[in-house]
């Protein structure tokens, strides 16, 4: 049986949350090579913000479900 991909993706997101060292975290996402987005972490602020690379498009979350579920989605394409 294969690993879930949406549990590594919430165990990068929640290593985020964790790092309480540094006020923003950084995590890129790529799928054979190709970066697919960026995602910010602010410590302060408790939220989340993805950065799309195909249509430069800009997300918040604060629920980290609802972000990995769009990661998921955006490695699948």
């Amino acid at each position: 049986m294969k690993s879930s991909q949406l549990t590594a993706i919430i165990r990068r997101l929640e290593a985020m949350v964790e790092d309480k060292d540094n006020e923003v975290q950084v995590r890129r996402f790529e799928k054979n090579g190709e970066e697919r987005c960026l995602i910010t972490y602010d410590t302060k602020a408790e939220t989340f913000e993805l950065e799309e690379h195909e249509t430069n498009q800009v997300y918040k979350f604060d629920d980290i479900d609802l972000i990995a579920i769009e990661i998921y989605e955006l490695l699948q394409d």
